[in-house]
């Protein structure tokens, strides 16, 4: 069998809910080894969040994928000492506590450094390990809030609308698992120090937002609110069929709007509006035409008619018809894990897809402390007296 992508890895998630956990677990997919440190009997809040099934979690075992899990307490002497001895056997650690939590603990970076000088450690935070909300509490929801994202969602006569799932968290796990790589790739390849990467929730979005700065920055305008982007394509929008059925329609480039006047046979509309900037200029005499067009047409009929002009467009689709959908059963990105709780649960399947080392699911998230006495014996060493001791104390 070929090697996993990134076998002989191994990283600490000592991180909870979703941000540094999913950066970790997207790691776990391509194969380091990840090692889900969680409290005694406690273990990630993560574990609680809904929705539920008979009080369960139905989010954990897809969360917790491919993740040994073992319980340790940092408030012991004995379970920093534990945790340290990790360290030292450790490539990276992802955590998301508060700015100066780990010292705060006894863990900060000196201490880390002194364990295992060579190790690389992914800070996620709401706001950052600098600045003056360095220390605030963060959450994602409220993330993407102080990013803009919020203040341009929605229609300009509501209130703005809030992402409908952590979208901040996410990005935030990308960019962690990102960061991880490039230090990785820094120490390993080209010899380098370990570092520490810096994560914050709302810069990962922040980043997406160049459109906004340079509007601002040269124009001095605000991007207002928009239920689609707006100032950049025309025609883009969310439109109606004749059967009742949403799509989405976008023109972001010249080449694809001459499609579209092939697919709408309107060639009087070229070379008037060949131009993004002419289109934009007096967009809704065409915003007005393509939703009557849209509106002549069933949905099989106008995907038929785009798909044969070379027109992008989508149907907006709720999670049944993903479900039900051909190109998502062709590239398996559904899998039915098999799971104890619920007997087998369907989740997401790994991405990206890689041609030679492709990632695979193991096992969905463990029990608190399932990994005990793999880790604690076979990696640290530690007795059966040992451990059956440091249960008692409830340091594991």
């Amino acid at each position: 069998m070929p090697r996993e992508a990134l076998e002989g890895v191994r990283i600490l998630d000592i991180a909870t809910v979703i941000a540094g956990p999913w950066g970790a677990g997207l790691l776990a997919d391509f194969g380091a080894e990840v090692i889900k440190v969680e409290m005694p009997g406690r273990g990630d809040a993560f574990r609680g969040m809904g929705p539920h099934k008979d009080g369960v979690s139905m989010r954990w075992p897809c969360m917790g994928r491919n993740k040994k899990s073992i319980s340790l307490d940092f408030h012991y002497e004995e379970g920093k000492e534990l945790f340290l001895k990790l360290v030292a056997k450790s490539d990276v650690i992802i955590e998301n506590f508060r700015t100066g939590t780990l010292d705060k603990w006894g863990l900060g970076m000196d201490v880390l450094r002194k364990a295992n000088p060579d190790i690389i450690v992914v800070h996620v935070t709401g706001y950052g390990q600098t600045g003056p909300y360095a220390k605030l509490a963060g959450l994602g929801t409220p993330a993407a809030a102080f990013a803009g994202m919020t203040y341009v969602t929605g229609y300009s006569d509501r209130p703005p609308v809030s992402p409908p799932f952590a979208l901040a968290d996410y990005i935030a796990g990308l960019n962690a698992a990102l960061g991880t790589m490039i230090t990785l790739y820094h120490r390993d390849a080209l010899k380098g120090t370990a570092q520490e990467v810096d994560i914050s929730l709302y810069e990962g979005i922040f980043r997406m937002e160049e459109n906004f700065v340079a509007q601002y920055d040269l124009q001095g305008k605000i991007r207002e609110r928009s239920p689609m982007p707006s100032g950049a394509s025309c025609p883009i929008g969310t439109f109606l069929t004749k059967d009742g059925k949403y799509v989405i329609l976008v023109c972001s480039t010249d080449p694809v709007f001459n499609h579209l006047c092939d697919a709408m046979e309107r060639p009087d509309w070229l070379p008037k509006y060949a131009k993004a900037k002419d289109r934009l200029a007096d967009p809704n005499p065409i915003m007005q035409a393509v939703t009557d067009w849209v509106a002549s047409y069933t949905y099989d009929e106008l995907t038929a008619r785009c798909n044969e002009c070379g027109v992008p467009i989508s149907p907006v689709y709720s999670i049944k018809d993903i479900f039900e959908d051909p190109q998502y059963a062709a590239r398996h990105d559904i899998v039915d894990v098999p799971c104890e709780e619920f007997g087998s649960v369907k989740m997401p399947a790994v991405f990206p897809v890689l041609s030679e080392t492709p990632g695979k699911i193991k096992w969905p998230g463990q029990k608190i402390g399932a990994q005990n006495e793999d880790v604690y014996r076979g990696l640290l060493g530690l007795s059966e007296e040992e451990i059956t001791a440091l249960k008692e104390r409830k340091v594991i």
